[in-house]
């Protein structure tokens, strides 16, 4: 099973889930999904997924661009085309697999999609 995970190179927590899915060895997809952002259906899709109604929960909503926005105020349509137009507001790593996946935060989420 292909496991597909939003990564940020910059970012520690994903940095250090790929090293944990390396360690257990996981070819995983790594998708840098502020170069290659996420369609709006793709972000439903990872709402879904993640067993999410509300797409904030799978938002950086500490970020100083989440207030700008006024994200909190926002309509669920809404909140999805913001995060489509900001990826830098998703939260990272997002870990897929299959019909199943996880916020990783910590890093240590993401084993949960391996069954261990």
């Amino acid at each position: 099973m292909t496991i597909e995970v939003y990564f940020n190179p910059a970012c520690s927590k994903s940095r250090r889930a790929r090293e944990l899915l390396e360690a257990r060895g996981v070819d995983a997809v790594y998708r840098d999904y502020q170069k290659a952002p996420p369609s709006r259906a793709e972000l439903e899709r990872l709402a879904t997924l993640l067993g999410i109604d509300d797409p904030r929960k799978m938002m950086r909503s500490g970020e100083d661009l989440y207030r700008e926005l006024g994200v909190d105020a926002a309509s669920r349509d809404d909140v999805l085309d913001i995060l489509a137009a900001h990826p830098q507001l998703l939260e990272r790593p997002i870990v897929v697999s299959g019909d199943r996946a996880v916020i990783a935060r910590p890093p240590e989420r993401a084993l949960e999609l391996l069954g261990s």
